[in-house]
């Protein structure tokens, strides 16, 4: 038995396009092909193709998915081990899904009777997530909520482990105990070193959440400044801190797009 392109779209969900980008870039190819050059998928293809949408729906990257595939086919992979780690990335999106709807409900009650959450209470669910790549969520979801990045973001998160946002956590401190240093030093925003910083910066939030380019890096810059809840978080390590990182970040923003 075999499907059409069409027939399968219809069935996993998915539009025709992305089955033949999958197939462009060797992730899915059909087993059989028509003597017109048309496209046939069997029940290995199907198979396939759930193992892909699986991946795709927790975050994973199409290369990694490929990678995790091809050593399960090829006997480089254990089954058994594979539908170990399928169950623990379900059982963990199923965990934290199940925190976000009762905290949901939780505000609900708390509206309904009149009583304003503290912060914490507001944000307990999200972990010890690191605030210096958390606190703006909200806005840059208002801001760039219907983008890519944003999904990207959403994909990236949902598979990180504890020791992934520790190493996150890790690197965040150390970047802010640098930059700390470098604003008692002295040092204007448009040095070398401080717009070295601010590259480091959206250069972090491109290797851990999206892809940040130098207009929306602008973005988050004027909303540390803007914002008091940001411009509390940055000035409370040292005062004038908030200002003094937004004109780094344009500064380097505007010396690597000229």
């Amino acid at each position: 038995m075999s499907y059409s392109v069409g027939q399968v779209a219809g069935f996993a969900g998915v539009t025709v396009r992305t089955l033949h980008h999958y197939d462009e870039i060797g992730l899915l190819v059909p087993g059989e092909r028509t003597y017109a050059g048309h496209r046939r998928y069997n029940d290995a293809d199907l198979d396939r193709l759930q193992q892909i949408l699986f991946y795709r729906e927790l975050g994973f990257p199409l290369d990694e998915v490929a990678v995790l595939l091809d050593d399960l086919e090829t006997g480089r992979g254990d089954p058994s081990a594979h539908l170990r780690r399928q169950h623990e990335l379900l059982t963990a999106r199923i965990e934290k899904l199940q925190k976000m709807a009762a905290a949901v409900e939780h505000a609900m009650e708390a509206r309904k009777m009149g009583i304003n959450l503290t912060p914490e209470e507001r944000f307990e669910v999200f972990g010890d997530q690191d605030p210096f790549n958390e606190e703006y969520a909200e806005e840059a979801e208002q801001r760039w909520g219907d983008t890519e990045a944003w999904t990207e973001s959403q994909r990236r998160t949902t598979r990180y482990s504890k020791e992934d946002w520790k190493r996150i956590k890790a690197e965040s401190d150390a970047w802010n105990e640098r930059y700390v240093a470098l604003v008692a030093a002295g040092e204007p925003a448009g040095s070398e070193a401080a717009t070295d910083l601010a590259e480091e910066h959206r250069q972090h939030i491109s290797r851990w959440f999206y892809e940040c380019p130098y207009e929306m890096h602008r973005c988050l810059g004027e909303m540390y400044v803007s914002d008091e809840r940001f411009t509390a978080y940055y000035d409370a390590m040292r005062p004038g801190l908030a200002e003094h990182l937004r004109d780094a970040i344009l500064i380097n923003a505007d010396r690597r797009t000229a």
